[in-house]
């Protein structure tokens, strides 16, 4: 089995190297690397396309372009995964893309280089058969269970329902925090270095990342409307409640 990652930014690299523990891993990337993923053999485009399983690890803005650029060129019966962090929008463009012989599972690792670098044993990854041949999708799951991923499989809309705060919110305010440029120092709480965390890990990852994130998440919008919500309201009940303004 050929299995091909197809984008090999920060993630892509990271889930290159991961496969390649188990099987023989190709990878492409569209700009020149800096340095290249361990165990995994770097090939041109026309290559990548010719393998049994292509996992596309390109950003969420990116998908609709590169379909139409490679689905004539995928090898047929072909298994892709997309590995975006929504789920609605690439599975449609995929379905409506890529050729009735091309099989497609929607995919979302629920970590990435920052929360996986110490190994991914019962992290969780969504998982969401969309097109696929008898026994494909169960072959896939053993697969990630044998990495110790803890598989979950809901559907399209739910993942980006969920994801719209339980990672939507998280970016969104990990960017809001950076703004303020925080900083350790020596009187730092336990709950102020949690904060530091959430900053690190999300503005790690590309501003692309957290720019598709807002827009491609459907639900995304209500989330943000919500959150200033509850932020006039705290700032309200403050001004509310300020012995200074009042005295």
């Amino acid at each position: 089995m050929k299995i091909g990652v197809y984008g090999l930014g920060r993630f892509g690299f990271f889930w290159s190297e991961l496969l390649a523990q188990k099987f023989d891993v190709s990878g492409y990337n569209r700009s020149l690397l800096t340095e290249k993923p361990g165990n995994v053999e770097l090939v041109s485009e026309d290559t990548i396309l010719q393998s049994d399983v292509l996992f596309l690890c390109v950003s969420i803005s990116s998908m609709e372009p590169v379909l139409k650029r490679i689905a004539g060129r995928i090898k047929p019966g072909c298994l892709v995964f997309d590995t975006c962090s929504v789920k609605v929008h690439p599975i449609n463009i995929m379905k409506i893309i890529l050729p009735e012989n091309i099989q497609i599972i929607g995919l979302h690792p629920m970590f990435g280089p920052d929360s996986g670098k110490d190994g991914v044993k019962d992290l969780p990854i969504v998982f969401i058969p969309v097109r696929d041949g008898p026994g494909i999708a169960e072959e896939w799951k053993k697969i990630f269970q044998d990495f110790e991923m803890k598989v979950i499989e809901i559907t399209a809309d739910k993942h980006d329902r969920d994801a719209a705060y339980t990672q939507g919110v998280t970016h969104f305010i990990g960017r809001v925090l950076n703004e303020l440029q925080l900083k350790d120092n020596k009187i730092s709480t336990m709950g102020y270095k949690s904060l530091l965390t959430i900053v690190e890990q999300t503005c790690n990852d590309p501003f692309q990342l957290f720019m598709d994130l807002q827009h491609y998440n459907p639900y995304t919008h209500d989330m943000r409307q919500r959150l200033n919500e509850s932020l006039i309201k705290t700032m309200a009940m403050l001004a509310d409640a300020d012995p200074v303004r009042d005295s």
